[in-house]
C-alpha cells in the first residue's frame, strides 16, 4: 500500500480494538459526533453475531506512525446473493482522516479482498448488512446522528467519488415534532380504521411469538424494496432482545386486522442523547448505567427505525390508514413521555407513499444518506 499508511487486516484483539477506536481520528473534533458504545460494537463484530451465519467479512485498520487513523471493512453476504447479484460484495464502516492516499489505500484493500473471492462489483457502505446501519451521510452534518444512524465528515463522499464510486441509492431521515395535528383527510381515514383495526402493545410475555409475527410483517412489507435481504430468525431475535431493554411498552405497537397481525411500528428512545458524554464506554456498570439514565431522564428525542405494513394492504385504502393509525398512537405515547422530536429513518428517496405521509404530518428532511457502487475490473 502507498506510504505513509500501513493497512493491516484485523486478526486479533489489539487490531480489533484499534478498528473500533479508529473513527476518533477523524471525528473526535466534531461536536456532532457521538462515539458509539464500544460494548455494542464488540457484540456487532463478534463471530457469534447472527449476521455471520450467512456472511463473512474482513476489517482493515490504517495506521500512520503506529496510530489508527482510518478503517474499512469488506463483506460477502450469501443471503444477499440469493436475492440479488451473486457477484456483488460490500464495503462498510469506512472512516479516515482527510487524506486522498488514505482513502485510496483503504478501498484498494477492500476491493482486492472482494475481487480475490470472485466479486466484480462493490456496494456500500453497509455496517454490516442492509438490516443494520447503511449509507454514508452526505447532507445534514450540522446535527448529531440519532441512535443507530451513522455520522461522517463532508469529505468522505468526495474521496469515494474521486476513486470511481458513484451514488446508486439515497435514503432520507425525516424530523417531526410529535405534537402535530392530523390533517383532515388523515383524521377521516383514522376514524374508519379504528372501527376495523386493533392496535395494541407488543405482548412481552409472549416475546418469541410476537417477534416472529413482527419479523414476518417486516420481511413481507419490505420484500420489494431496494437491496432487500430478509431478517433471519436469529437476527431479529437479537434485535428484539436489544430493543426491549430500552423501548417502553407503549412505543412498540402491532396492528391487527380481522384478528391477524398486519402492521407494526417501533419507536426507540434516542440513546445518543444520553451517551454523548460517555466516550463510547458503559463502564463500570454496563447496561445498568444506561438504563438508570433512561429512568432518571427519558430522552426528548426518539427514532422510528422499524415500521411495516403487509404487502397485501399496500394498494388498498386500509394500507396508508394502518400506517397513519400506528403513527398517531405512538406519537401520542412519545409526547406523553416528554419526547419533543422524532426522527423517522431511513426512508428510501423513491418511497413516495411514505414520504407523502411524513410531509403531510409536518416532517422535514433532516439528513441524506447515500449508497455507492463501483465495478471491479
Amino acid at each position: 500500500m502507498t506510504a505513509p499508511f500501513d493497512i493491516v487486516e484485523v486478526g486479533d484483539r489489539k487490531t480489533l480494538n484499534d478498528f473500533i477506536r479508529a473513527p476518533g481520528a477523524a471525528q473526535r473534533q466534531d461536536p456532532n459526533w457521538v462515539p458509539p458504545l464500544n460494548l455494542m460494537k464488540r457484540e456487532d463484530f463478534s463471530p457469534k453475531h447472527p449476521y455471520f451465519q450467512h456472511a463473512e467479512w474482513q476489517p482493515f485498520v490504517a495506521y500512520r506512525q503506529g496510530k489508527p487513523v482510518g478503517r474499512i471493512s469488506a463483506q460477502i453476504d450469501r443471503l444477499y446473493h440469493e436475492y440479488h447479484d451473486p457477484c456483488t460484495g460490500f464495503f462498510g464502516l469506512i472512516e479516515g482522516i482527510d487524506d486522498p492516499t488514505l482513502f485510496q489505500s483503504l478501498t484498494e484493500a477492500a476491493e482486492f479482498w472482494l475481487r480475490d473471492r470472485g466479486m466484480n462489483r462493490v456496494l456500500g457502505p453497509f455496517n454490516l448488512g442492509i438490516n443494520q446501519e447503511v449509507g454514508l451521510l452526505v447532507d445534514g452534518f450540522d446535527t448529531p446522528p440519532y441512535f443507530l444512524m451513522g455520522h461522517a465528515q463532508p469529505y468522505y463522499g468526495d474521496r469515494l467519488e474521486a476513486l470511481g464510486y458513484r451514488g446508486c441509492q439515497d435514503m432520507l431521515a425525516y424530523l417531526t415534532p410529535p405534537d402535530f395535528e392530523l390533517p383532515r383527510l388523515f383524521a377521516r381515514q383514522l376514524g374508519k380504521v379504528e372501527r376495523e383495526v386493533v392496535i395494541r402493545p407488543l405482548n412481552r410475555s409472549r416475546k418469541a411469538e410476537e417477534l416472529a409475527a413482527v419479523r414476518d410483517i417486516f420481511n413481507d412489507a419490505w420484500s420489494e424494496n431496494w437491496g432487500f435481504v430478509p431478517f433471519t430468525e436469529a437476527e431479529f431475535e437479537a434485535v428484539g432482545n436489544e430493543l426491549m431493554y430500552v423501548v417502553p411498552e407503549e412505543m412498540a405497537l402491532i396492528a391487527e386486522h380481522e384478528g391477524r397481525p398486519v402492521a407494526f411500528i417501533v419507536m426507540v428512545p434516542n440513546i445518543n442523547e444520553i451517551i454523548a458524554d460517555m466516550n463510547g464506554s458503559l463502564l463500570p456498570f454496563g447496561w445498568a448505567k444506561l438504563l438508570w439514565r433512561l429512568k432518571v431522564k427519558f430522552p426528548q428525542t426518539s427514532r422510528v427505525p422499524l415500521m411495516g405494513v403487509r404487502k397485501a394492504y399496500h394498494n388498498l385504502p386500509l394500507g396508508p390508514s394502518l400506517a397513519i393509525a400506528l403513527i398517531e398512537k405512538v406519537r401520542k405515547a412519545a409526547y406523553a413521555r416528554g419526547v419533543r422530536m422524532v426522527e423517522t429513518s431511513w426512508i428510501l428517496e423513491d418511497n413516495h407513499g411514505m414520504r407523502k405521509i411524513m410531509e403531510h404530518i409536518g416532517g422535514e428532511i433532516s439528513k441524506r444518506y447515500r449508497m455507492y457502487e463501483k465495478q471491479l475490473a
